[in-house]
């Protein structure tokens, strides 16, 4: 299987790639022959240790590198990268001095602002201070619900150039969908912002903040102003301190780094939530940054002046994936609130006036703006634009032939995939191949990759599960509060003992391409962001009315959306009432993008023998796909009330 040709790098942008000088320098040091991707992909896979090692010193990572760059366990989970190496994270993306825009920041209409490489050091220096006078050491936990702003990439920093920990998500969470996540991990510092604006609107926060901060029970709760009400949000917290009060204290200086292994832990992201609370996935310094490197420079060609946007908020990998791009000495190019406010050319309006070299977004995006029929080729000035890239969910067809026909025809469309589980990609925009219509252009180096059957065979044209069957550093080093190592376990390796399973459904193309046909478990995507189906279960029954719930992404115009089955309770209706009020309940007490698209009532719901709902079983019927594994079900019959349901036919 695959699509037409769309574009072909030209001869000079290969030359001129980073990817071709890596290639090069490698092959005048191994006498390696690497004639196309293929060539060097396999040599990435085959001598892992010689492949990190080349990368550490083409990006040329501070810190003490040591001689040995992989030492084998005998498995994905016991080989170590750089096991006697140290640096530290926040050191090797402030490397870069200077006047020149380090950061730059728009928040919609409202608020436009820049950072230099040197002011973003000062910034970066009083929090640390204000961090180490508050207690902060390295494996402390610092939670940040922030949004997309200049101070949120400077506290990080300062946090990793301590050793501490970092975790971080968006304003727009609810009450429970913060609790559930910083909750687990007892962070000693909270950082937060006054309120925040979304499609033209000001989002006060000061309601949800007062009973987070108080359960959350940290040593202080810093309010960063946006709104211009630091003062009084701060004046309601019984730990609250506005950001200009915490800092007062502290002098500009240069900011020092301690550095540590390779493997110490940098980030916790979280997962989905799909079957409880969500997964605390801990990240390491050393894997990140050296991941985040390779995919920025050999994959994207990012490197010194490049002007890097990814449409993202605090509480998606893409924003720790953009904020890595300081460490290639490019700038970031921020942006909070709705891609779409003031006008829908609103962030083709921001890269023109930024002359953005790289244009990072959502499928669910590019599809929105090819609906609304812009045509940035005609309106904007996208020269400066080298790569666009795509992810969340699978771009479309139609959206890959938008964007050469509609945004701009000479441009290096990379749709790539990953997750917050290895906060980077598996597969992802090659530099020297050509684009074809609805693929992904490749496995990125190093990683590899595979398509499996059920049965752990490899399989080419036809779908399977996307692996992989090598260690690679960016895996997780940990589950946080995971002791045993049993839910890390089970999350990545019970399909296939021993070798990753990321739950992708996929399939190889004939060009050497991968195309994602969607997850293969029951992880929601609506608009390419992971929610889970517990958090909606935990608000949703709650309500009197509901005795039990089921929910399910159903495939929907080249995106997921949210359908939410609810089985009431005796002498209750689904009354126009009650769905607005739940609908109000998980916006409120989730995120906005946990709203079901449809409530539909139904009078049972399939479980298995083990008592427990089977989302996986309920999608499969919705999408007019036969359900596997019925005799596992302790209610099969229960299947009939979702199929050809005439409501999710628009």
């Amino acid at each position: 299987m695959g699509g037409k040709l769309l574009w072909t790098p030209d001869a000079a942008r290969v030359a001129h790639h980073p990817m071709t000088a890596f290639a090069q320098r490698v092959a005048a040091a191994t006498g390696q022959d690497f004639p196309d991707y293929d060539a060097l992909h396999r040599w990435s896979v085959t001598d892992r240790a010689g492949f990190w090692s080349a990368m550490w010193n083409f990006a040329g990572i501070v810190g003490e590198k040591c001689d040995t760059a992989l030492s084998e366990g005998g498995s994905m989970r016991t080989d170590r990268f750089f096991p006697d190496a140290s640096l530290n994270f926040a050191e090797n993306l402030l490397a870069r001095p200077g006047s020149g825009d380090a950061i730059v920041f728009r928040g919609e209409d409202k608020v436009e602002r820049r950072l230099s490489w040197d002011e973003l050091r000062v910034l970066v220096s009083r929090l640390q201070q204000a961090f180490r006078a508050e207690g902060v050491t390295a494996g402390d936990r610092v939670a940040a619900m922030m949004p997309n702003m200049p101070e949120t990439v400077a506290a990080m920093l300062a946090c990793a150039s301590i050793g501490a920990v970092w975790s971080s998500c968006s304003p727009d969470f609810g009450e429970r969908g913060v609790l559930d996540r910083f909750g687990q991990i007892e962070p000693k510092l909270l950082i937060a912002c006054d309120g925040y604006y979304y499609a033209g609107k000001t989002i006060p926060v000061v309601e949800k903040l007062v009973p987070i901060s108080q359960k959350l029970n940290a040593r202080r709760t810093i309010v960063v102003p946006y709104l211009g009400k630091a003062d009084e949000v701060a004046g309601q917290l019984a730990n609250g301190v506005t950001l200009d009060a915490f800092l007062a204290p502290h002098e500009a200086a240069e900011p020092s780094f301690e550095r540590l292994p390779f493997s110490h832990p940098l980030y916790i992201l979280f997962s989905s939530g799909t079957t409880g609370a969500p997964k605390c996935i801990v990240h390491s310094a050393g894997g990140t940054l050296i991941q985040h490197l390779k995919e920025h420079q050999l994959h994207c060609g990012i490197g010194p002046g490049d002007r890097v946007f990814y449409f993202t908020t605090c509480g998606w990998m893409m924003w720790n994936w953009l904020v890595s791009a300081l460490g290639s000495g490019a700038t970031l190019l921020l942006f909070d609130g709705s891609p779409f406010h003031p006008t829908p050319e609103t962030l083709f309006d921001y890269m023109q006036a930024e002359k953005a070299t790289f244009f990072g977004t959502s499928a669910k995006f590019i599809d929105s703006v090819r609906k609304a029929g812009l045509k940035p080729v005609e309106t904007h000035d996208l020269s400066s634009v080298a790569v666009i890239a795509s992810t969340g969910s699978p771009l479309s067809p139609e959206s890959f032939d938008y964007v050469y026909e509609a945004v701009k025809p000479d441009v290096h469309l990379a749709s790539v995939s990953g997750g917050t589980d290895i906060v980077s990609c598996f597969v992802l925009g090659v530099p020297w191949r050509p684009v074809y219509e609805g693929e992904i252009q490749g496995p990125g180096l190093g990683m590899a990759v595979d398509v499996w059957d059920g049965q752990g065979r490899p399989v080419r044209g036809e779908k399977g599960d996307l692996v992989c069957t090598k260690a690679f550093p960016s895996m997780p080093i940990a589950f946080f509060n995971d002791p045993t190592g049993e839910r890390y376990e089970s999350a990545y390796f019970a399909e296939f003992p021993g070798v990753w399973a990321h739950g992708d459904f996929a399939e190889w193309t004939e060009h050497g391409g991968i195309i994602i046909h969607g997850r293969s478990d029951a992880t929601l995507n609506p608009q390419g962001v992971r929610i889970g189906t517990a958090e909606i279960y935990n608000i949703v029954e709650q309500f009197p009315e509901v005795a039990e719930a089921i929910c399910i992404g159903q495939s929907w115009e080249n995106d997921v959306r949210v359908v939410l089955f609810v089985r009431l309770a005796e002498r209750a209706g689904l009354t126009d009432d009650l769905v607005t009020r739940i609908k109000t309940a998980i916006r409120t007490g989730a995120s906005p993008r946990h709203v079901p698209a449809k409530i539909l009532a139904v009078t049972d719901i399939p479980r298995t023998k083990s008592g427990k709902i089977t989302e996986l079983a309920v999608r499969e019927v919705v999408e007019g796909r036969p359900v596997k594994n019925k005799e596992a079900l302790a209610n099969p019959e229960a299947l009939s009330q979702f199929e050809g349901r005439k409501e999710l036919a628009d």
